[in-house]
């Protein structure tokens, strides 16, 4: 269970706290077993530090804190604070990166159940994709929707999202499928052949809705598969 401790402390050397934050994160590679720290500033009050620091577990956390140079640099912390910090220490119940939830009903319902419409909801109004793969690098939703309808309906694909991660507004998922060519594709009739690849996919999120999206798939191995092209 993924394990949040928080750092609350007073200091009026915040500049300081910074340098030493930095000296540990230095100190510990290759030995921490903190994921990820954010430290905040109190906007009303700017001797009021937050540092949340993330783990694996509470016991990665416990192996976190008895490391050598964890406990250095904390007795250094207390000397740039003005009172000693408080810790609260808690099992993360919900985890939640809301722009995953649009980016996987996109790959849901429009691209495996080609409910085609359903992106103009999902997407901006202003949404460009960039394909490499398309007619051009940069095309609106609806010239989008237009040229995926054609790959989507030749090849009827299931995608799975194997792996996706979050960060700021951007979401990147990586993607394998399996179909098979049962319609015309570029010019080419349909082979009835099976069909798998892999792909990637990095959407950028405005206000809930998807903005902007970079595909990149296995171009070369699908022709590959239906006989576009040598091996």
């Amino acid at each position: 269970m993924t394990f949040i401790q928080v750092i609350d402390c007073r200091t009026h050397q915040a500049d300081k706290l910074d340098r030493l934050m930095d000296n540990w994160v230095r100190a510990t590679q290759g030995k921490r077993t903190a994921t990820h720290s954010i430290v905040g500033r109190d906007r009303s009050d700017s001797a009021h530090v937050v540092e949340i620091v993330e783990f694996p577990s509470y016991e990665e956390a416990v192996r976190n804190s008895r490391l050598p140079e964890t406990d250095r640099i904390f007795r250094e912390v207390l000397e740039v604070c003005d009172e000693a910090p408080t810790f609260t220490d808690l099992d993360v119940s919900r985890d939640e990166q809301l722009n995953t939830g649009v980016a996987r009903t996109f790959v849901e319902e429009v691209i495996n159940r080609r409910n085609y419409d359903v992106a103009d909801a999902l997407c901006t109004p202003d949404y460009r994709e960039h394909d490499p793969a398309l007619s051009s690098y940069g095309l609106g939703l609806a010239r989008a929707k237009e040229e995926n309808r054609e790959v989507l309906e030749a090849f009827r694909p299931t995608i799975t999202v194997e792996s996706m991660i979050a960060e700021g507004d951007l979401v990147c998922a990586r993607l394998t499928y399996t179909g098979r060519h049962v319609g015309p594709f570029k010019g080419m009739a349909p082979t009835d052949r099976e069909v798998e690849g892999t792909g990637h996919v990095t959407f950028r999120c405005e206000n809930g809705r998807i903005a902007e999206g970079w595909w990149n798939w296995d171009d070369l191995g699908l022709l590959r598969q239906i006989g576009a092209v040598g091996l």
